[in-house]
């Protein structure tokens, strides 16, 4: 993988790059698609690939390793034959799904035993485990395994979390060498920094991580429940820190203003399901703020769901349409709305590219965050 810094902006952290991976390259900053167990919620690929213009999408280890399992998935080739997608992939390592499983769950220094949430079997994964369940989906980029405390925790949790999601990396670069990638291409292991909220271990994470001189970077733990001006703190804290020429990935996060704001503090990369998810309860994002489909206001507005035409669905369907499917429980609504906030997310990471390029980013950014912050 090679990543070039292309342009920076003047008056912010923000900067363009090109990342090349083996299925082809990414224009950064850029916005994953959430596409947790090989597809993108309501969406087709050729929509992802036309429509949308996804980059690179993700997939989960966790969901993956249970179902469809890893024996269908070498039987396939690998994810990007299974889901039939040619483009990039990532795969988070599972660590948050761990997080979010604090029930049925019991964390030691080997690894994490589990429940799975589909049957109730159990399931032990060590940071070897992991590495070989990457290897087996086959994605370009994938992630080290670490463990996400909640927020808030206790100091000394945080601590101890942090320095086992160290050690469980150093064991997930050792055995990464031991098993070799399975369909003839590299992948790039990309560490998460932790920390929880605390400054100074988010200043050794960070320093620790930068120390193992990977080929990108992660920053993890955020968007957990903490307030927006911690997390931009912490995004600030750790870009500093963390390499320059090294692609900078902010896992889970966000909203559009979050995107803008911490492209704003120097990262690179984004994932998150509000898109999708908000879509599927009728919440559109616009470039002039944010639409409730649902709500009656909307019932005989023909005009359409972005004026400014942010995605292809725009020039198609009309709010008073979109309101009556969602009205008639139709899911067209929620493919329609998934199409459009996805397309409008990769729009606005786009402009964002293209307002850095031409050196007012600071100046648009904070006009787009004065509108966004609307409701409509």
């Amino acid at each position: 993988m090679k990543f070039t810094l292309e342009s920076k902006d003047k008056l912010s952290k923000a900067r363009t790059g090109t990342l090349e991976t083996a299925h082809g390259k990414i224009k950064t900053p850029i916005f994953m698609p959430v596409g947790t167990v090989g597809t993108v919620k309501a969406v087709h690929q050729r929509e992802l690939l036309d429509d949308i213009a996804a980059q690179i999408i993700l997939g989960n280890t966790y969901h993956l390793y249970l179902r469809p399992g890893m024996e269908v998935m070498e039987k396939a080739g690998g994810l990007h034959k299974f889901m039939n997608w040619e483009k990039p992939l990532l795969t988070d390592s599972g660590g948050f799904q761990v997080y979010s499983l604090a029930a049925n769950r019991k964390i030691t220094e080997e690894g994490v035993k589990f429940k799975s949430h589909i049957d109730g079997s159990t399931h032990f994964f060590t940071p070897e485990k992991v590495m070989e369940i990457e290897r087996t989906i086959g994605a370009d980029i994938i992630m080290a395994f670490d463990e996400c405390p909640a927020y808030p925790s206790e100091y000394r949790y945080a601590k101890d979390s942090m320095d086992m999601t160290h050690r469980w990396l150093k064991r997930c670069f050792t055995h990464l060498d031991k098993v070799k990638p399975m369909y003839g291409f590299d992948q790039a292991l990309f560490p998460i920094v932790q920390g929880s909220s605390y400054k100074d271990l988010r200043r050794e994470s960070a320093e620790t991580i930068a120390s193992f001189e990977a080929e990108g970077n992660a920053i993890g733990g955020l968007s957990v429940g903490e307030p927006a001006d911690m997390m931009y703190e912490t995004t600030q804290l750790v870009c500093d820190i963390l390499p320059e020429d090294k692609p900078r990935y902010l896992m889970g996060v966000g909203t559009p203003i979050n995107i803008l704001e911490n492209i704003a503090l120097g990262v690179d990369m984004f994932d998150c399901v509000m898109p999708t998810r908000n879509a599927r309860n009728g919440m559109i994002f616009t470039s002039e703020g944010t639409i409730n489909i649902k709500n009656r206001k909307w019932a005989d507005d023909f005009s359409p769901l972005d004026p400014n035409g942010t995605s292809y669905v725009d020039s198609y369907y009309t709010k008073a349409y979109v309101r009556h499917l969602f009205a008639a429980n139709e899911f067209l609504g929620k493919q329609i709305t998934s199409i459009h906030n996805l397309a409008f997310y990769l729009w606005l990471v786009g402009e964002a590219r293209k307002h850095i390029e031409l050196g007012d980013f600071t100046v648009w950014k904070n006009m787009m965050v004065k509108k966004l912050g609307l409701r409509l």
